[in-house]
Order: structure tokens, then sequence, then C-alpha cells
């Protein structure tokens, strides 16, 4: 099967980015582009410990709802939440209401705050896992890798939850750490350039 779909603009895409009206907006102008802001990067690890067991369109559909929920996934805010706050959270039918995944989201609020206290910043410390061009595994092909592995064992360490190497895979195509759009995307040459441009954040200090 063609790895790529033809386009609304006739050039091809990612076959996936046309299974969901919603998939193309997100194939086009999100997935892959490389993020150093510690709020988005807090904000795509929690959506994807709430997408464990589910489908990307499920959140996808209630991310705005997410946000309004958990006050825009400023996770100073969220670390101050008390159990009225997982109350409120669980009777809100504009996100997945899951216990668990709550709590973790929670608990890895605090877990950022210490992170950035000792590293700088969440992206400093993201970042650091970024893989060499000999570690990639062919676009689409795999869905964890040596470094969501270390990176997932790394969050673990620290106390974070819901962060295992198949979500933490996910987190880092979202997030532009890896290019995994196919060879011949449109998009996928419009990441790597931006790949190309993007200042990796460093440590403190």
């Amino acid at each position: 099967m063609n790895a790529t779909i033809e386009g609304p603009d006739g050039k091809p895409r990612c076959r996936w980015c046309g299974a969901a009206p919603e998939f193309l907006a997100y194939h086009d102008g999100e997935l892959g582009f490389p993020v150093g802001d510690d709020l988005r990067l807090f904000e795509k690890l929690s959506l994807e410990g709430f997408q464990s067991g589910l489908s990307w369109r499920t959140i996808l559909a209630k991310r705005e709802g997410f946000r309004r929920a958990f006050d825009g996934f400023d996770f100073n805010r969220i670390a101050q939440y008390t159990h009225e706050d997982v109350e409120r959270l669980l009777g809100d039918a504009g996100i997945v209401r899951h216990r668990g995944k709550i709590e973790a989201v929670i608990n890895n609020a605090r877990r950022a705050q210490e992170l950035v206290e000792r590293e700088g910043s969440l992206a400093a410390f993201v970042w650091r896992f970024e893989p060499g061009a000999g570690e990639l595994a062919e676009p689409q092909s795999a869905s964890i890798s040596p470094a969501s592995i270390a990176l997932s064992k790394a969050l673990k360490r620290l106390g974070w939850k819901f962060v295992g190497p198949t979500t933490v895979y996910a987190f880092m195509q979202a997030m532009g750490v890896i290019n995994d759009h196919v060879e011949g995307c449109v998009i996928r040459a419009e990441v790597e350039r931006a790949r190309g441009t993007f200042k990796r954040p460093g440590c403190r200090g």
C-alpha cells in the first residue's frame, strides 16, 4: 500500500491523515514541528497519557475541553490542584474522565516543577533525548525506540506517571524530537527545515 495519499492541494501526505477530517490540520500544522515551550510539551505529554487505550481522534476532539479544564496545562497551576479539583474534573464531560489519568497529570505537574527547578526547563530535559540520525527507525514503522525507552525510564525515575515508552514515542513524534512523516510526504520536508533552524534548548547555567 502506498504510504501517502493526495491532499486537497494535490500534494502527497502521510496516509493516516485522511482517516478523519480533523487529522489534516493537525498533520500539516503541528505534527513533528519542533517545540521548545514547556507548557506545550507538558500538554502533549499529558494528552498522550490520556490517549492510552483510546484513539488520538478522541483526544483531539476533546483537546479544547482539556485545555479549559486543566488551566491551559499550566503545570504551576495544576500542581496546586486539590481533591476538589479531581472531583471537578471527574464530572467534566469535556474531557476523558479517568481518575488515574487525572491524578497522573496533577502528579506530573508537581514533578515538572521539580524538573524545571533542576534543569532550567522541561524542554532542556526532553531534547536531551533526541536520537541521532543513525538511531532512527523508518518513519511510521515503530511504536517505541531506544530514545523513547530512555526518556520513559528517566521520567519514571523522577516520579512521573503514564509515561510508558509507547506514550513517550508518540510524544516525541508530535513535538518534533523526531520527524516521523513518511518519505514523500510534503510536510516531511517542512518539518525537516524547521528542525534545521530550531535552537535546541540548553540547560541552565
